[in-house]
């Protein structure tokens, strides 16, 4: 079974790391990633750009309009999050609790109900 698993930061988070303990922390999840790839039970892993850097994308009438985004009433946004695969909700749990940055920040792990057809 697949599920999403997303942290969630704030710059002020981010900011509170020197660069050495910036890079140690980025060097654990590298290795994180690795094993879990290496098991294939990670699809994947990304980190998303600071939300100062988001857009919005509404649709009226069939017209698209684009503003900067989101506006958020509180300073965390969703700052990476991971596709694993994995046999059921325990594991995904356990790979979850092994995430370095969980330390800092609680990670929410999300079944995934649908998958898009892969165009086969």
């Amino acid at each position: 079974m697949k599920y999403m698993i997303i942290i969630y930061g704030n710059q002020e988070l981010w900011e509170s790391f020197s660069a050495e303990e910036f890079q140690k922390e980025i060097a654990a999840q590298d290795a994180f990633n690795r094993k879990y790839a290496e098991t294939g039970e990670l699809l994947g892993a990304y980190g998303n750009a600071d939300a100062s850097q988001t857009k919005i994308v509404r649709v009226r009438d069939g017209v698209p309009a684009v503003t900067d985004g989101p506006y958020l009433e509180t300073k965390e946004y969703m700052a990476s999050w991971y596709l694993i695969d994995v046999e059921g909700e325990e594991r995904a749990l356990e790979i979850a609790a092994e995430i370095p940055f969980a330390s800092y920040r609680q990670v929410e792990v999300w079944p995934i109900l649908h998958e898009a057809a892969d165009g086969e």
